[in-house]
């Protein structure tokens, strides 16, 4: 048989093969094709692996593109080097496996499979030095996988239906688990977990990656959730002032002065409101003073300044007034009403490490846990993707609060920028037109988290991530999954 003839018969074999001869998704002949395909696109082609990228192809490949014709295996790997991977530094491109359009036929000779057709569909991004990345087009494509030396190689290769792509098209990949996790390996993100909330309720719990080197994170992965701690403390507040136990307004003084500023009678304007709007004048923590000692930077309640010696503050008052710390009464008042099971300020003999994502800088090196003995109020919460997300459906709902109290909960108090604004724990997004979003973020070593909450239309979502970096990822992961609000609030983030 010619080398044309041998062509044309493969062909007629790749795009009629028998839609029933297709393998399903759970086969392990699916999952080992589609390792293949990873390693040697997010871990070759997108990086300029040459090794890698050469690896995984046959000797004898044979390679037809619709707009590029023929390459064989040199003129191919001399074209990757030469071309796309010439100098990575100002110019990068990137291949994404476009959500479910793989299609996998296992082919058989004597009743055992000695190759593998895979079809589908491929987006392609490129990324040029100092501009943002941006999809450049689309493709199908057609690929023939043969056992050799019982390992599998890329032996023919059909690329066609080249077209141009817009960018809403990236939305793809976040709607196959293995595309996300190509994406987080492209990204360096350890561990993301991701909870999405709609009509009202959570609705999807996924945790993606690795707690530690060769440890797959769990449904149930503990994050240190760094900030997300100060909402948690702020819904104690509340839930005691509804309760008719505590005032929002009344001085703080009566229940705790910090020897710091005993000398200092501002201390006397100091009340639950000005701490939870961030209005206290303090720095955020005091040891960022040259002195180490807390101090009154400007007038209490005249503007907005972050700070977690307020919410430290509060702890102490709360304790002093109801003789119980605050780890105690968020296990009252949240904790044990919302099934908060995997969620604690500090850790104790019920704290199961093995599940714990630890943090890590951008370079990939591990941070020593903390391991908080003594609750702060303020940071070091840990908690899980789905604890947190029923506490934030909570909070979106005004469970358990009265009317009032949840309205000085939403109002915007205190500026930030344009169009944010702190409520009582929370910042308010004022999306237009009477909309508006909940959000709080955390940032400490090896550790960013955003959630965001829209209660008008029940939708939400939270990104727990356990690197330095991590916030890269927010904004796609926002935009998908919350549209048209979730590009409000990226702009208004982008300003």
């Amino acid at each position: 048989m010619t080398k044309c003839a041998q062509f044309i018969l493969l062909f007629l074999v790749l795009f009629f093969s028998n839609s029933q001869a297709q393998i399903e998704k759970t086969d392990p002949l699916y999952r080992t094709i589609l390792s293949k395909d990873s390693l040697l696109f997010s871990v070759g082609f997108n990086t300029c692996n040459i090794k890698q990228t050469e690896n995984i192809l046959s000797d004898r490949l044979e390679f037809y593109h619709d707009k590029d014709g023929f390459s064989d295996k040199k003129k191919f790997m001399t074209d990757f080097k030469n071309g796309l991977c010439k100098d990575p530094e100002t110019y990068r491109a990137r291949r994404v496996l476009v959500n479910k359009s793989t299609q996998i036929y296992p082919l058989y000779k004597d009743g055992k499979v000695y190759a593998a057709i895979q079809n589908g569909d491929h987006i392609f991004y490129e990324k040029e030095k100092n501009q943002p990345e941006k999809l450049v087009g689309g493709a199908k494509f057609t690929n023939l996988w043969l056992l050799e030396n019982n390992d599998w190689k890329l032996t023919k290769s059909l690329s066609f239906d080249h077209h141009a792509r817009q960018s809403g098209d990236e939305k793809t990949v976040f709607d196959h688990d293995q595309e996300i996790e190509n994406w987080l390996k492209e990204n360096k993100i350890p561990t993301l977990g991701l909870g999405i909330i709609e009509a009202g309720e959570l609705k999807k719990v996924k945790v993606f990656g690795e707690i530690k080197k060769g440890v797959s994170a769990p449904y149930n992965t503990y994050f240190n959730v760094a900030s997300l701690t100060k909402p948690v403390t702020a819904m104690v507040a509340l839930h005691l002032v509804n309760q008719g136990k505590w005032k929002l307004d009344e001085p703080l003084d009566a229940y705790w002065i910090d020897p710091d500023i005993a000398h200092d009678s501002r201390y006397k304007k100091l009340t639950t409101r000005i701490i939870l709007t961030h209005q206290t004048g303090f720095p955020n923590w005091r040891w960022m003073n040259a002195d180490k000692k807390l101090n009154f930077q400007f007038e209490p309640g005249t503007k907005y300044q972050y700070s977690g010696e307020g919410f430290e503050y509060l702890r102490k008052a709360l304790e002093k007034k109801f003789g119980k710390p605050l780890e105690q009464l968020a296990r009252e008042l949240i904790f044990q009403p919302l099934t908060m099971n995997d969620t604690n300020y500090i850790w104790d003999k019920n704290t199961d490490e093995s599940r714990f994502a630890i943090g890590y800088n951008e370079k990939g090196e591990p941070y020593p846990t903390e391991k908080n003995k003594t609750a702060n109020a303020a940071d070091d919460l840990h908690t899980t993707i789905e604890d947190y997300g029923n506490f934030m459906v909570s909070v979106m709902k005004g469970k358990e609060l009265k009317p009032e109290v949840f309205q000085d909960m939403i109002k915007m108090q205190a500026k930030i920028k344009e169009n944010v604004y702190f409520g009582l724990g929370f910042s308010v997004y004022d999306l237009g037109n009477g909309d508006y979003a909940l959000s709080h973020a955390g940032a400490d070593k090896g550790t960013r988290c955003i959630a965001f909450v829209l209660p008008k239309t029940g939708k939400g979502i939270l990104i727990f991530t356990n690197v330095d970096d991590g916030y890269k990822v927010y904004e796609k992961l926002v935009l998908h999954y919350l549209g048209e609000q979730g590009k409000k609030i990226v702009d208004i983030e982008n300003k």
